[in-house]
């Protein structure tokens, strides 16, 4: 809600100064005129700039506990290829073509610290890729990579701008990447949540169970 308030706060406050500029240049007060005029673009871009940011923060999900972000599972389809259909918690879903003996998913996270959280700022997080990989080292550098973005790419990003002003946002605890990776096998399912460290790949079924237990 804070950032609604913030565009809602700021905007009003430019109207207010453009009506207080539109009254001097009636009274040919041109300097006061020019004065408020400038407030209020100045009130103007800043409610705009704090919508853009909170339109960016919606593609974070908020992050109080142990959390569910998606169930994936997996078909063979050949030697090494794999079909990786994800679900996530709102119903939605995915395919991808990997390639590999194994899989792995990568995200954003964001922290804050005390007095954001209590603003509404919880940790967030964002999936950013799954990928195919192999276990054997020359065959990664030789064989084909299959790699896609979960989230498409964006004008204005929280996390390129938090990471580059760092230093002059310090309600900004961390800023991190996480990934986690386990074993592909026909027919095996695992649950990926996010927790406070970072991502959990669990094990849905036997398959999954059976290739974590011979994975090396």
């Amino acid at each position: 809600m804070i950032v609604p308030a913030l565009v809602a706060f700021f905007a009003l406050v430019g109207l207010l100064f453009m009506l207080l500029s539109l009254r001097r240049m009636r009274r040919r007060r041109y300097g006061a005129c020019a004065f408020h005029g400038l407030s209020a673009l100045v009130f103007f871009l800043a409610a705009a700039c704090a919508g853009l940011l909170g339109f960016n923060l919606l593609s974070y999900e908020r992050l109080t506990h142990e959390q569910h972000a998606l169930e994936a599972r997996f078909t063979r389809v050949g030697e090494q290829q794999f079909d990786a259909l994800l679900t996530y918690p709102s119903g939605a879903t995915q395919r991808y073509a990997l390639r590999g003996d194994e899989w792995q998913i990568d995200a954003r996270l964001l922290k804050w610290r005390g007095i954001t959280n209590v603003l509404g700022f919880d940790t967030a997080y964002r999936l950013e890729r799954i990928a195919g990989r192999y276990s054997d080292i020359d065959r990664e550098r030789a064989s084909p990579r299959t790699v896609y973005a979960l989230h498409p790419p964006e004008g204005v990003d929280v996390w390129s701008l938090l990471r580059s002003y760092h230093d002059y946002v310090p309600w900004a605890d961390a800023l991190y990447g996480s990934a986690t990776y386990a074993p592909i096998a026909d027919g095996a399912a695992y649950e990926v949540k996010v927790s406070q460290d970072g991502l959990i790949a669990r094990p849905l079924n036997l398959p999954a169970r059976q290739a974590l237990g011979t994975w090396r």
